[in-house]
């Protein structure tokens, strides 16, 4: 009977369960989680049942499912950064779909109270950050992946007085067909830019190298077109963020990561869960800036309670950081677990840069960023000599096809990105939109481009200028375009003086020979009014100070005829060689001569103009610097804070080509930019030099000087102009930027986010008997000249202090001269300011 017994007893609860069963609705919802203001998912929200103990998170897709019994009347979704939001649940539907669109909001932690002990939360960071070592995937020996990438610009934030505007009417009907899809809470945005990428990146450890092939791309974009350089920037080299790092560099920003050696300086940490895992828990830290306006995130980090290594990570700049024209900066990252050696490696990546609009009738900016890792192959590196090329291009990857781009997509296309590659090209088409295109390639690269004929006019920094000398100065000058030859670069000017009435022009003739590795070669020829201590070499990248030095006194001007011949080529990866040959006259338009005999003594002969000859061998090495190739030019994108070294070797040749001098210079440079750990950036440009021969005074080394109002960055800003001359010297120029790290913690002053930064200039040398006595102080008449100054036994040195970032442009410098003050005509304090678009 017992065996009976317990069959019944089953049979009965078996009964009862099922009945119980039937007496409550199973509910399945799914949905998806977006932000309201760029479509974009929001992953890692949390998801629950109104009143019940019932939840679930999003995925990395902003994808939710949650099964649950009733009784149940809504769904709420939270997450930090975002107002919450909670819809209503359909009575006996067992199947639902239910989406949410969430908007920004106050982000803001819960509150941390510690009533005894240490905050729990940083007994875990200790962990984390002493195996940021054995964790940080970029100390491996070396890896590989298949990347996979995705870029969005779009205009956001539509103000009724920008909606009202002429040519943003005409693009009404676009701006309905998008209305179409944003969706029940969307704001309406434009698309600009979208882009598609697919590039396989290699990395190897020791020497530190990294390279990316990009495959396949595919671009459409308001004003720019599929070519070379816009095809490399949308790959996954600029798209790179290793929070294993004690800084992020984010727009040309430093940010400091959550996990930095220095995390107790600058954040606050919250241990909001820790969930079992078998042998352990995983944690899920909440954490926020210490000082509101520091460069630092706010957000959200998963750890895994075995290794501490970073599972996933979302985290956001807000308003208030000391930055500029960005409104919100959002990273989100996702991790995958390697099965050949137990290592978290990044799976994807999405950026969200929500640019403000700079004036309440304007509109403002999303950048939109997705990368998606895969197929990792670790520990296997490669040879030296194939990093040497750091982002290469296929050369058939524009040829590609839908079918190509359905294959490589991690997910498919969401309906507003189907639909913003058709709208694009209907943008594009607009004559309202092609103007506005034109005048900012004009703004950005100084150039107007004449289509019709494959040139660019311009620059117009140089089209006018007014002095002394020329009078009114106009110039036009062009070059060729990309469309004019692959290989070949023209280019050319003239310019004419209303009171000197004079001609001046020069040309040249660039010739790519390689793109990889890059060699060029070129001839060019000039005849132009100079200035001593104001040449362009002297000036060097300082565009709009080279175009304003063309105005006001124009003192010691000459003219000079220079034709050039040169060869480089980068050797191997970060060397760059090259030679150049070079014959130059000078005819002073101011009183000056020297002795041709210096034997001779104060019998020699006077001569007031001479010709050199001379060869120029140059050697670069900057190890870390990235370039891209566009169709005609190499472009830098930085050294990283690596530094730079340049040396220079130049000599003359008596006779050669009508030469008046044999002689021999000798330069050698180093310049670089490095994080200087909590207290900010630091840049130096040093040069030594040496030039061993006997030369009239114009020959040699004239440190850049400045009388004009504005700080400019690479002259000595107290300094005149030709003040002092040196044929052995040492220069040094500092710049130390504290950022937000001073000011950012003075409480009435933080809110303006205002920078402090520290500059300084040390300008040593002599100058040789030789070289003194070469020089005259009469003319052949007798007549006292004006000569040079040289240095003493001690250096000249300028200090100064500074404020940057007023009104997000602004910048004023105060710098006190501290040598050499009896000098003529030289001050001893002032005040300059410049204009920067800095972020």
């Amino acid at each position: 009977m017992r065996p009976r017994a317990h069959i019944t007893v089953l049979l009965l609860l078996a009964i009862l369960a099922r009945t119980n069963g039937f007496s409550q609705t199973v509910y399945n919802l799914k949905g998806r989680v977006t932000d309201a203001t760029t479509g974009d998912p929001v992953p890692f929200a949390n998801v629950g049942i109104q009143g019940r103990p019932v939840g679930t998170i999003t995925d990395f897709d902003g994808i939710y499912q949650l099964t649950f019994t009733a009784p149940a009347d809504s769904v709420v979704v939270t997450y930090v950064g975002y107002t919450s939001r909670s819809k209503a649940i359909m009575p006996d539907v067992a199947r639902q779909t239910i989406d949410f669109q969430l908007t920004p909001g106050t982000t803001q932690l819960r509150e941390v109270r510690i009533s005894a002990g240490e905050n729990p939360a940083w007994a875990i960071l200790r962990k984390i950050v002493a195996r940021k070592k054995a964790n940080n995937p970029d100390e491996l020996t070396a890896y590989e992946y298949e990347s996979y990438n995705k870029i969005q610009i779009d205009i956001d934030n539509l103000s009724d007085g920008f909606r009202k505007r002429k040519s943003v009417k005409k693009m009404a009907h676009i701006l309905d067909q998008f209305d179409g899809v944003k969706g029940e809470n969307g704001e309406t945005i434009i698309p600009i830019f979208i882009s598609e990428s697919v590039s396989d990146v290699f990395y190897r450890r020791d020497p530190q190298k990294k390279k990316e092939v990009i495959n396949k791309t595919k671009v459409s974009g308001v004003g720019l077109t599929d070519g070379s350089v816009v095809s490399q920037l949308i790959g996954s080299t600029f798209q790179q963020y290793n929070f294993y790092n004690n800084w992020l560099n984010i727009l040309q920003k430093d940010f400091v990561s959550p996990i930095s050696d220095n995390w107790k300086l600058y954040y606050e940490y919250y241990l909001a869960d820790s969930i079992p895992s078998g042998t352990g828990y995983d944690y899920q830290i909440d954490f926020e800036p210490r000082q509101k306006q520091d460069l630092a995130f706010t957000g959200t980090m998963w750890v895994d309670g075995e290794t501490f290594a970073l599972t996933q990570v979302d985290v956001n700049v807000g308003k208030q950081a000391n930055l500029n024209y960005i409104d919100r900066i959002k990273i989100q990252q996702s991790y995958e677990l390697s099965e050949a050696n137990s290592h978290w490696l990044p799976r994807r990546t999405r950026v969200l840069i929500d640019v403000d609009e700079p004036t309440p009738q304007a509109a403002g900016m999303l950048l939109k960023f997705y990368s998606a890792q895969s197929g990792y192959k670790l520990n296997a590196p490669r040879e030296n000599r194939f990093y040497d090329t750091a982002i290469e291009l296929k050369d058939d990857y524009r040829d590609h096809d839908t079918t190509f781009w359905i294959k490589s997509r991690p997910e498919v296309l969401s309906a507003p990105e189907k639909l913003t590659f058709e709208l694009i090209d209907s943008l594009k088409a607009l004559p309202v939109v092609k103007t506005y295109t034109e005048l900012l390639n004009i703004f950005v690269n100084g150039y107007k481009r004449i289509d019709k004929w494959n040139i660019d006019l311009g620059p117009y920094l140089f089209l006018y200028a007014n002095n002394r000398v020329e009078g009114h100065r106009f110039r036009l000058g062009f070059r060729t375009d990309p469309g004019f030859s692959k290989k070949w670069i023209f280019s050319g000017y003239g310019a004419y003086g209303t009171r000197d009435h004079a001609f001046k022009y020069g040309g040249g003739l660039d010739y790519i020979i390689s793109r990889k590795p890059w060699t060029m070669a070129g001839i060019a020829y000039a005849r132009d009014l100079e200035r001593l201590g104001l040449t362009t070499e002297t000036i060097g990248p300082s565009t709009i100070f080279g175009a304003l030095s063309r105005f006001g006194a124009f003192r010691r001007p000459y003219w000079q005829q220079d034709i050039s011949a040169y060869f480089k080529r980068e050797v191997v990866k970060g060397l760059t060689g090259s030679v150049q040959l070079r014959h130059r006259t000078f005819d002073p338009l101011f009183p000056f001569t020297y002795r041709t005999d210096p034997a001779a003594g104060e019998h020699s002969p006077l001569r007031s103009d001479f010709d050199v000859t001379e060869v120029n061998f140059e050697a670069r090495l900057a190890r870390k610097e990235t370039f891209l190739l566009n169709d005609n030019e190499r472009i830098s994108m930085g050294t990283g804070n690596s530094p730079a070294f340049t040396l220079r070797y130049t000599h003359g040749f008596k006779h050669l080509l009508g030469a008046d001098f044999n002689y021999n210079k000798f330069s050698f440079n180093i310049k670089q930019s490095f994080r200087a750990g909590v207290i900010g950036r630091t840049y130096y440009n040093v040069t030594f030099g040496y030039i061993p021969s006997t030369l009239p005074y114009p020959m040699l080394y004239t440190p850049l000087g400045n009388e004009s109002f504005f700080y400019v960055e690479n002259a000595y800003n107290l300094m005149r102009y030709f003040e002092f001359v040196s044929d052995r010297y040492f220069a040094v120029r500092m710049e130390h930027n504290f950022e937000g790290f001073i000011l950012n913690r003075i409480p009435a002053i933080r809110r303006l986010k205002l920078r402090m930064l520290a500059t300084g200039r040390l300008f040593y040398g002599n100058i040789s008997h030789a070289n003194e006595t070469l020089t005259t102080t009469t003319d052949e008449s007798g007549k006292q000249i004006l000569t040079f100054n040289r240095l003493g036994s001690k250096p000249y040195l300028e200090l100064g202090y500074g404020i940057d970032n007023i009104f997000r442009t602004g910048r004023v410098d105060f710098i006190h001269r501290l040598t050499y003050l009896d000098n003529p005509n030289v001050s001893p304090f002032a005040v300059k300011i410049s204009f920067w678009f800095k972020l």
